[in-house]
């Protein structure tokens, strides 16, 4: 996956961001929690850590918790897709969590060893062989939503009030972006992957994306925050 680090440290200026684990991996497993255990009894160390954060309605805390989370887990996915046509298997059973982290509401990492779609012809000699483009999508589809997302998100509603639409929102918006800056970081890549990847997932419907500007149709909640935020994608800013 070096390549998609080094995509990733052309987008942002470094390699290391405050949401991932340095170089995608986890090495030292201390204080990370896996993500399947918070799809199931740990899920309120996730909304407390996101009360923590943002001292709010217990709903808004945990959609904008549910908003980091959700990008930082999207981010391999999109940048491993454009750069080098990879899946990482982002399940919750390969996925880390480190809550209160100082500089990011919550940081995700890979375990060592996850496993990686290819297509055939990839030279990564660890990789796990799908058919064609689209069984690597279909990949990506299991791994993100299927086998981590849709849980998480069961538990999620399952322990605070809030509906499912703006989660799949922030979702979509947060792989959006991802995709985007990764479209921006090589040489050659098409905006066309970042529709595919919204289209795998069934999320297109939830943002407008024009021209190159990205504007959700849900709420992240940041709005209502006792000192109010919008964000540069809010869906109430003018057309």
């Amino acid at each position: 996956m070096d390549e998609v680090i080094g995509a990733i440290g052309v987008a942002f200026g470094k390699r290391t961001l405050p949401g991932m684990a340095p170089g995608l991996f986890v090495t030292d497993p201390d204080g990370w929690i896996p993500a399947s255990a918070l799809a199931g009894d740990d899920i309120g160390l996730l909304l407390a850590a996101a009360g923590r954060r943002w001292p709010a309605r217990p709903h808004v805390s945990a959609a904008l918790m549910w908003k980091a989370y959700s990008y930082w887990l999207s981010l391999p996915v999109a940048f491993g897709w454009v750069v080098a046509r990879r899946v990482p298997h982002v399940t919750a059973a390969q996925v880390l969590v480190k809550l209160d982290a100082p500089d990011a509401p919550v940081r995700l990492g890979l375990r060592p060893g996850t496993p990686i779609s290819v297509l055939p012809d990839d030279p990564l000699t660890r990789g796990v062989a799908a058919a064609d483009e689209t069984a690597l999508l279909a990949t990506a589809r299991r791994v993100l939503l299927d086998e981590h997302v849709l849980p998480l998100l069961d538990a999620f509603r399952g322990a605070v009030r809030i509906s499912r639409r703006p989660l799949l929102g922030s979702l979509s918006a947060g792989m959006a972006h991802a995709a985007r800056h990764a479209v921006r970081a090589v040489g050659g890549a098409s905006p066309d992957d970042i529709t595919t990847l919204l289209g795998t997932l069934g999320l297109t419907d939830l943002i407008e994306w024009n021209g190159g500007r990205l504007r959700r149709r849900t709420c992240c909640l940041a709005l209502t925050l006792p000192q109010p935020r919008i964000c540069s994608d809010c869906c109430y800013l003018p057309a």
